[in-house]
């Protein structure tokens, strides 16, 4: 019988890696209360402790701050487009003008 794939918030991974780090829980502990998989949390760990170094990590962020970088990053490019754009655009009736 196949099993609904599940999917988890950042908090809940957080709230995860945090049982293990802080509280000392070993993964199968932790695994075996939230009927987890091993491999999946040994990858939330290996993220969190990405990001508490300054690396960004893989996939979606789990801190806070990581979820502000990209935020950030997100934003920056977007407003970079948008003043290449505007760029363009003043260049082009610019040449009407003339």
């Amino acid at each position: 019988m196949k099993r609904e794939r599940r999917s988890f918030d950042a908090e809940f991974k957080l709230q995860v890696v945090k049982m293990i780090q802080d509280q000392g829980l070993t993964f199968g502990q932790v695994c075996q209360d939230f009927k987890l998989g091993e491999t999946a949390v040994r990858r939330w760990l290996k993220q969190v402790q990405a990001e508490q170094s300054g690396q960004p990590g893989i996939g979606k962020p789990l801190t806070p701050d990581q979820q502000r970088i990209r935020q950030l990053e997100q934003e920056n490019r977007q407003l970079r487009a948008d003043n290449e754009l505007l760029k363009k655009v003043s260049a082009f009736f610019a040449k009407e003008l003339r």
